[in-house]
């Protein structure tokens, strides 16, 4: 009796272990599958919002009559003159970096809002995209492939019924990845490398298996793993774990549908806890407000200065992390602070900040 009692007494503890970890496995899985939908969400609705706000800005800047004629006249130096100040001007009020183009009827460009390097050079074998525009009369936004991966919002110009050319907005995903990592997710942006001979921009960009790395400010404590992941289990997963970390893929396509690479997002297990079950509001929109707060907080430092609130030391320290659209700012208000420290106090600075690098010529 008493060997009896204890195999029904094992059995029952292995029938309560194993219960207890199969619901344990299922609400994870039930956990990830809500947070893989609140991510997916979220981006798409970012990129709607995106595209739309840069086809809002081209659509306007289609409309300066000054630079439609400029561009009749084939007046380059005009078309930059009146392109440059226009953006300019709605950067000083919105502080958001604008990268507008004007394109002509075959192909060439015409005039760039942020340098004049590269008029006249012809566009034709890197923007395929471009020939939507045979067949339609539509302004059109989308991913796109093209000397870089971007959003491209393009609206054809017209006058007199001719097609002048195109008046193009571009953006790229470095605030996206902001926006993701300021609710501890890392977003790298993957394009497939087919495009390699035509993104000649990006030849130079971190590449992992067969994708190159599209956004510049991506984590890199998390290449290593992507390096060892296989790519087409994750692809027909769309959810992964690996490492202590969970891979949530979803492809990104252009404006034809076609599928010219991912987003991948990388959520740490420890930080699983702060996303919380959809269904309950308050957990919710918490999770949706924290990036709506790091918006608005981005804003008003951009408001006053943005690195106003940060020391020396601090500023330093941002160095490494900082977004290339930002760094002529950090720049600025580190040479004006670290200016009225003194030699003693500067090689402190550079020692605490434990630079490995060698360095010529004197401190003075």
């Amino acid at each position: 009796m008493q060997k009896v009692f204890t195999i029904l007494f094992s059995f029952a503890i292995f029938i309560i272990l194993t219960t207890f970890f199969y619901f344990q496995y299922e609400t994870k899985e039930t956990k990830l599958n809500n947070i893989f939908d609140q991510i997916t969400s979220e981006l798409n609705a970012q990129l709607r919002t995106n595209q739309m706000d840069s086809l809002e800005l081209a659509l306007v800047l289609s409309q300066n009559s000054a630079l439609v004629n400029a561009l009749d006249n084939d007046d380059e130096d005009l078309g930059y003159q009146i392109l440059s100040h226009t953006t300019s001007s709605i950067e000083k009020f919105t502080h958001k970096n604008v990268r507008a183009q004007v394109i002509t009827a075959d192909y060439l460009i015409f005039a760039r809002s942020w340098d004049t390097v590269y008029a006249g050079m012809p566009l034709g074998d890197y923007r395929n995209d471009l020939d939507y525009f045979k067949t339609h009369s539509t302004p059109r936004t989308s991913i796109e492939v093209g000397r870089r991966l971007g959003f491209k919002a393009t609206v054809p110009i017209y006058l007199h019924g001719n097609l002048l050319g195109f008046m193009e907005v571009i953006d790229f995903f470095e605030p996206l990845t902001e926006l993701f990592r300021a609710q501890g997710i890392d977003l790298y942006v993957l394009m497939d490398d087919k495009y390699f001979n035509t993104a000649i921009f990006m030849q130079e960009n971190m590449t992992i298996k067969k994708y190159i790395v599209a956004n510049t400010n991506y984590n890199s404590n998390h290449i290593d793993v992507l390096k060892s992941i296989n790519f087409k289990q994750l692809k027909a997963n769309r959810i992964g774990f690996t490492k202590g970390r969970h891979l949530f893929y979803e492809p990104m396509k252009n404006g034809v549908g076609e599928v010219i690479g991912a987003f991948v997002f990388v959520l740490p297990d420890k930080y699983l806890d702060y996303f919380n079950d959809p269904e309950d509001d308050i957990s919710f929109l918490v999770n949706v407000t924290r990036s709506s707060l790091y918006k608005v907080e981005k804003s008003k430092r951009y408001h006053n200065d943005m690195f106003d609130d940060y020391t020396p030391k601090e500023l330093l320290l941002l160095q490494e992390g900082i977004s290339q659209e930002d760094s002529k700012k950090l720049n600025q208000e580190t040479y004006k602070k670290l200016d009225n420290y003194s030699k003693d106090e500067l090689i402190q600075l550079l020692l605490q900040k434990k630079v490995i690098k060698r360095i010529n010529g004197k401190i003075k």
